[in-house]
């Protein structure tokens, strides 16, 4: 299976994201696949008219694609030219590639929140008109229709995350390779359910607090930051928790909120990233799946019966207070 690469509106965080895959490397693991780069931006040594050449050999069908990756936004303006991010040497803009090369492919794989919705790139005012493959926020339809699918009779495929997982990544192109990856693999928003069918606060190692209801009031404490500190981890999809970053991290172990970047729109929350919106001292955003009413009761119970370990330990910096020997027996 062969891949092109494509960069446009962006920082280059997922490849950076992509090329810190670990044990094995991102490189063994689809080369044991079968799995090859056409061409990457970052990867490969080809490059003026020799990938002019190679684009247009895909375009004219001279050259079978199997998948589409495209990381960053597309830029639209202005007034829908895409003349803002001109494809260096081609004379034609991003944009037009894109819609060129993605019925050509056999799947289209959007990296990252940008590529899949806009992202940070689309924050503000936007006045480069960036947008998704597929999705400009929340709305679908925007560089590519609403309606398109690639060859394969799939939509983009949605790797969403700012910066997306490694391993999020890899499984998917595997997934595709061994042809394990259909429409009822995808959720609500195209995003692969592996990973998607999971929220952030699975895993979380802050869960003791979070079930006490013991919470941090600054970034360096350790407890549960959803009552203060903006963190939207029981609402956010991804398993981060469950199989961290290189074996070792997440935003939440790293004592920062979850700000749901794999969700449409999360660039733009209506209030600091660190702060939690309240009505009357409730938090507006509770979990996904429980109704408030419950919550408020259950998270009154259970401050009332926060042991005074947690506590002290919500407001500290490090443990302070381990479990007692009574405790462990």
């Amino acid at each position: 299976m062969n891949i092109l690469w494509l960069q446009s509106a962006g920082c280059g965080g997922c490849t950076m994201s992509l090329l810190c895959a670990e044990n094995p490397n991102v490189l063994d693991t689809l080369g044991d696949a079968g799995i090859e780069f056409l061409w990457h931006p970052s990867l490969s040594v080809e490059t003026g008219c020799e990938v002019q050449a190679l684009l247009s050999a895909v375009e004219r069908g001279e050259i079978a694609l199997d998948v589409l990756c495209f990381e960053g936004s597309v830029v639209t303006g202005p007034r829908g030219t895409g003349k803002f991010h001109m494809l260096a040497g081609t004379g034609r803009s991003m944009l037009d590639w894109v819609r060129a090369l993605a019925p050509m492919a056999e799947h289209v794989v959007a990296v990252g929140t940008c590529a899949a919705f806009g992202g940070i790139t689309a924050a503000g005012g936007n006045p480069a008109g960036a947008v998704g493959l597929q999705y400009d926020g929340r709305q679908k339809g925007a560089a590519l229709d609403e309606g398109f699918t690639s060859r394969s009779g799939l939509p983009v495929i949605n790797v969403a995350g700012c910066p997306t997982h490694p391993a999020w990544v890899i499984e998917t192109l595997l997934m595709l390779a061994g042809g394990a990856l259909g429409a009822g693999d995808l959720d609500v928003l195209a995003r692969p359910r592996f990973y998607a069918d999971h929220l952030v606060h699975h895993g979380c190692t802050k869960n003791e607090f979070y079930e006490y209801k013991a919470s941090a009031r600054t970034l360096c404490e350790m407890g549960c930051m959803m009552e203060h500190l903006g963190c939207v981890g029981t609402q956010a999809v991804g398993d981060c928790n469950i199989r961290p970053w290189n074996g070792e991290g997440s935003c939440t172990r790293g004592n920062y909120p979850c700000i749901a970047c794999t969700a449409p729109e999360f660039e733009e929350p209506g209030h600091p990233f660190t702060e939690t919106p309240t009505i009357a001292g409730i938090p507006v955003g509770l979990p996904s799946d429980m109704p408030k009413a419950w919550f408020m009761a259950l998270a009154s119970l259970s401050k009332a019966a926060t042991p005074q370990r947690i506590e002290r330990n919500a407001h500290s910096d490090r443990l302070v207070q381990a479990p007692s020997v009574k405790a462990r027996k």
